[in-house]
């Protein structure tokens, strides 16, 4: 398969069941629930170093939210619940109600419930009162510059972690013109979250490494200052190498944010577009190229 003359790789990307989260949080301006979103969603790339891998979703317009403010949403992504209820709790509680005029609402119907509201209520130190908006239980919370609402329980489904697809490029420059482009295809798709910086990996990991404390390291066959070192897995003329990383509250949404990306990426100067994967044993999730592209 080729498109644009990049040849399309017939392989897949391999990914794993997480628990996903959605955050709405909103803010007296988009501004302010910005930034309120990207400090939420600081060092969250990859749970191989990090607690969890989260990220901004999409804008909410003021008809959107529940409180009639305009805001954004963020995803977040661990490996249990349990863990995620605590990135939860620490994000909300140290980033959100931290920032100016900000509120927290749950946004997925999940199939588990976790207390973040009903955990961080205990910072009003008694003064903190319970209301309802709808179905919502809220709290409210006396801060500095009036009250912190934040919602009682979130809801958490099984979501999909480590979509992927590689682009392999004569050069760095065209490795990453054709990441953003393929990044600015997927930003503000529902439900995904590109949770590396710009939405682009430069750094693509393997299981294992050579040293036994380490449980992953470099993806040595797709460095190019290691051709001839080890085996690589770069076509003749390929120079640099980035990946795109998708997590998606469902497959339909990966399958989506793939194709979206696959096809924005493929412009001059990139000669293939692969996938990473252990061999399909680790993950349960598999996401074939060519069956994703072929797709109505």
């Amino acid at each position: 398969m080729q498109i644009n003359g990049v040849e399309i790789e017939e392989t897949f990307a391999e990914a794993f069941v997480m628990w996903g989260a959605r955050a709405i949080i909103t803010a007296d301006s988009l501004a302010w629930a910005f930034t309120a979103g990207q400090a939420a969603t600081g060092f969250a790339t990859s749970i191989i170093g990090c607690g969890c891998e989260a990220g901004l979703e999409r804008e909410w317009s003021a008809d959107e939210t529940p409180d009639g403010r305009p805001g954004v949403s963020i995803l977040l992504f661990a490996r249990t619940p349990e863990e995620l209820a605590g990135q939860l709790v620490g994000r909300v509680g140290q980033c959100v109600m931290t920032s100016a005029t900000s509120a927290c609402y749950n946004g997925l119907e999940g199939s588990e419930w976790v207390p973040v509201g009903g955990k961080l209520r205990y910072f009003g130190d008694g003064f903190q009162t319970s209301k309802r908006l709808g179905a919502r239980r809220l709290w409210r919370l006396p801060v500095m510059e009036g009250e912190f609402v934040v919602e009682d329980r979130f809801g958490l489904v099984q979501g999909v972690g480590g979509g992927n697809f590689l682009i392999l490029a004569e050069s760095a420059a065209a490795a990453l013109a054709a990441a953003e482009a393929a990044v600015a295809a997927i930003r503000g798709m529902p439900g995904v979250i590109l949770p590396f910086p710009g939405g682009i990996v430069r750094s693509g990991s393997k299981v294992g490494s050579r040293y036994r404390f380490l449980r992953a390291s470099s993806n040595t066959p797709y460095c190019p200052t290691l051709r001839g070192r080890v085996e690589t897995a770069l076509p003749e003329g390929a120079n640099a190498a980035l990946e795109i990383v998708v997590d998606g509250l469902d497959e339909a949404a990966v399958r989506r944010a793939t194709r979206a990306g696959v096809l924005a990426a493929c412009r001059p100067g990139v000669l293939r577009i692969s996938a990473g994967n252990y061999g399909g044993r680790l993950g349960r999730h598999h996401f074939h190229l060519h069956r994703i592209l072929e797709e109505p």
